[in-house]
Order: structure tokens, then C-alpha cells, then sequence
């Protein structure tokens, strides 16, 4: 059985996919890699102020 082509489907393809086949490595590696277009986009903290924003955001995410 050959696989699918992962860079044709949709994002929600993919995921129905791999939510199917769990145990298909190649899919659920390329549905991490395509990552969430909807999630936050942080810039790099370059200051100790954008450090100390950032450890409350990462502090705020994990304890969720």
C-alpha cells in the first residue's frame, strides 16, 4: 500500500488522518511540522523586561 501524499491534504485532512493511523510516524510528523496557523507568534525576547514577559507566558501555558 503506498502513502498518501501529506503535503496535498489539508491541515484537517491530515489530522483525520493521523487520528486514523496512529501509529504512522510520517503523518504525525508532518502534521507537527506543519505546525497551528492560528497559534500566538512570539518575537524573540531581546531585553531582561521581554525575558521576564516571557517566563510569565511560558509559566501561564504550562500550568493550563
Amino acid at each position: 500500500m503506498t502513502k498518501p501524499d501529506f503535503s496535498r491534504m489539508t491541515r484537517q485532512e491530515l489530522r483525520a488522518y493521523v487520528l486514523a493511523h496512529r501509529e504512522e510516524d510520517d503523518a504525525i510528523e508532518a502534521l507537527i511540522k506543519r505546525g497551528n496557523p492560528n497559534s500566538p507568534k512570539y518575537p524573540f525576547p531581546q531585553t531582561d523586561e521581554d525575558f521576564r514577559e516571557m517566563e510569565q507566558i511560558l509559566k501561564k501555558k504550562l500550568c493550563l
